[in-house]
């Protein structure tokens, strides 16, 4: 949603515009206080009803994260095999 707000007022601009406009959206303070309003929100919603939420995202979260972390070594594994296969290697 975030990003759609940022796509619908960047498309009304100019490109002269838009480094002022990047500048004062994205300062140090924008995203500080943007990210401590998320944090609270997010508190308010799951930490103070004493949801099970937070746990299911950490869980997932670490998946995803496993994941992404693993998905360069095993592209690499599977390029290696479909050389070998191509080529008649091991």
């Amino acid at each position: 949603m975030a990003m759609r707000r940022i796509y619908s007022e960047i498309k009304g601009k100019k490109v002269k515009e838009l480094p002022a406009y990047i500048k004062s959206t994205f300062s140090v303070e924008t995203v500080k206080t943007s990210v401590r309003k998320s944090l609270d929100n997010y508190n308010d919603k799951y930490i103070q009803t004493s949801s099970v939420d937070p746990l299911l995202h950490i869980c997932f979260g670490g998946m995803a994260f496993s994941y992404l972390v693993a998905l360069p070594n095993e592209r690499r594994h599977l390029e290696h095999q479909q050389h070998a296969k191509e080529h008649g290697g091991h």
